[in-house]
């Protein structure tokens, strides 16, 4: 029986368990970008996890989705995220920067530009700005001869992030991003090789995830996918096919690892497990869902062929899940009021588990 404690390798990694820290914005970078020391102390508090992803990395200043998330675009932000890398090397972890371009999902206040996307086709809802939420603006469509700068933009990041010393990258294709955007089926309506059919829809994610294998290599290279989600309002049709086509794409670049979230039947992801034939981190419940993800759904999905199991609000709420999960201690909830207020109160502020005599 595997258990979320035995040891995993991944790539060139020894994890000394299977339980990943899932990419998490927390809006703490400061201006320009730039990785900070609390936000250094806050990802080594958590280097006991099998593997930590950070929150969403912007890849190019055109890609930030929020105010106050880190980039990976400048060699002043390279310099910021050395001390936290350090930080979590010295702590005994390792460390993934998730890279994510938000794609239409963004808004002239805070980049200066006005967003690009597969199509002219906003999200839906309202984004995060600075000076508070405002409705999605439409964003510009992608030209044909533009889509692979974007593509590379993903590589250009990654190849700076193991500059900046993490140990490999996550490619955000998941929760109606832009390499999502073009998985879909409403946000994308293109008509030329970016659109349509299954094998034009996955284009932009092999191609991004092609050129970051070709800068870093596949040992550090892996995405994390939300089949069948509804995020920002994208739709997918033929999701078996669209992620079996994929995953089959990704196999044959052997990227490290799939991160798949349960956005769909529990039958369409044991489908998706069986076709993918390497390293799967499951994370086991929908993003800002009722519950956090527990004890039993991480042994559940590795019942079910799962290598790694990654936890969100459990690991903000508690520095020391590790410790908690292996010793059955109770899990701290987490008070969502400080996930976006900035700051070190809900950040650095939570404990280890207090053992009182």
């Amino acid at each position: 029986m595997t258990t979320l404690f035995d040891s995993y390798r991944l790539g060139d990694l020894v994890l000394p368990n299977r339980v990943v820290m899932a990419p998490m914005t927390r809006v703490r970078a400061a201006a320009g970008g730039l990785a900070t020391p609390s936000m250094a102390t806050y990802y080594a508090q958590r280097a006991t996890a099998g593997l930590i992803v950070t929150e969403g990395v912007q890849p190019s200043l055109i890609g930030q989705s929020n105010p106050g998330t880190p980039g990976l675009y400048t060699d002043e932000q390279v310099a910021a995220w050395r001390p936290l890398t350090a930080a979590v090397h010295a702590n005994g972890g390792r460390i993934f920067a998730q890279l994510m371009h938000g794609g239409r999902v963004s808004h002239p206040d805070t980049t200066g530009m006005r967003p690009v996307g597969p199509s002219a086709v906003p999200a839906v809802g309202e984004v995060f700005t600075p000076t508070g939420p405002r409705p999605a603006p439409t964003p510009r469509a992608l030209d044909t001869d533009e889509v692979p700068e974007q593509a590379r933009s993903y590589a250009e990041a990654a190849r700076r992030a193991v500059d900046a010393g993490f140990d490999g990258v996550e490619l955000h294709g998941a929760n109606g991003y832009l390499i999502s955007q073009f998985l879909s089926s409403n946000a994308n309506l293109r008509t030329d090789r970016y659109g349509g059919p299954v094998a034009n829809r996955i284009r932009f994610a092999v191609e991004a995830v092609s050129a970051t294998v070709d800068t870093v290599g596949a040992a550090r290279t892996g995405i994390r996918l939300s089949p069948g989600g509804t995020f920002w309002g994208v739709a997918e049709r033929e999701v078996p096919e669209l992620y079996t086509a994929l995953l089959y794409e990704l196999a044959r670049l052997q990227v490290a690892y799939v991160h798949l979230e349960a956005t769909i039947d529990e039958e369409v992801l044991v489908a998706l497990r069986r076709a993918w034939p390497g390293t799967l981190i499951m994370n086991p419940v929908m993003p800002m869902g009722p519950k956090q993800t527990g004890r039993s759904d991480a042994d559940h999905w590795l019942d079910r062929g799962a290598d790694l199991i990654s936890f969100g609000r459990a690991f903000i709420a508690n520095p020391d899940l590790v410790e908690r999960l292996r010793t059955t201690l109770p899990i701290t909830p987490v008070d969502d009021a400080t996930y976006y207020q900035g700051g070190d109160a809900g950040y650095l502020t939570y404990p280890t588990y207090q053992h009182t005599a």
